[in-house]
């Protein structure tokens, strides 16, 4: 029986960070996982970014009530979803994931939690588990699922190497470069066909 794992930001909706780095005009913010690999370190970065502009979860939440699922991709998740169970595995937080979970038919999503004070300022953040992404496949692996799994980022590659099937989805020309065996697919329809094939 199989699992689809799907990352979210950069394949299914646009990247949040981008998004209000854009909206509060601070570039530093426009880094991802794409640019940093170790996510503690890239998620302590934007801490100490918010809290020299004095931003906090409600500027961050006004920004995402703005962003669409990326075109297509609703769609492609309400096909997929008709095939096979699907499971999104983000690094993204609760407290931002929810909107976009109504706009996309509300899949369901394995993320992780800001800690958030009483006067909406991120202080923090808890990871669900270590290395998420990579032990979730695994975990989905021992109660019986073969796992078929797609992102575009670093923190991507776990679980798609661990799977049964792996594919890059608008991904980086260095990710892609540096992981030349794994598939990689711009469109929707592409990385459709190469589930159904898995399936």
């Amino acid at each position: 029986m199989e699992i689809v794992c799907l990352d979210l930001e950069g394949v299914l909706v646009p990247e949040i960070w981008i998004a209000f780095a854009e909206a509060s005009g601070i570039p530093e913010l426009k880094k991802t996982t794409r640019d940093e690999p170790d996510y503690a370190k890239l998620m302590k970065f934007r801490l100490d970014i918010l809290k020299e502009h004095g931003l906090g979860l409600k500027e961050i939440q006004d920004t995402i009530a703005k962003i669409d699922p990326m075109p297509g991709a609703k769609e492609f998740l309400d096909e997929l979803r008709s095939l096979t169970q699907v499971i999104i595995i983000s690094d993204t937080f609760t407290q931002f994931a929810k909107p976009l979970m109504k706009k996309l038919g509300y899949p369901t999503i394995f993320c992780n939690t800001l800690e958030v004070a009483d006067n909406g300022e991120i202080t923090g953040f808890r990871m669900r588990i270590e290395n998420s992404k990579y032990t979730t496949v695994k975990a989905l692996q021992s109660i019986g699922y073969d796992t078929i799994a797609s992102g575009d980022s670093y923190n991507d590659l776990g679980m798609i190497k661990a799977s049964k099937a792996g594919f890059l989805f608008k991904s980086t020309d260095k990710i892609k470069a540096d992981n030349p065996d794994l598939p990689a697919f711009e469109t929707y329809d592409e990385l459709l066909n190469a589930i159904k094939a898995n399936l």
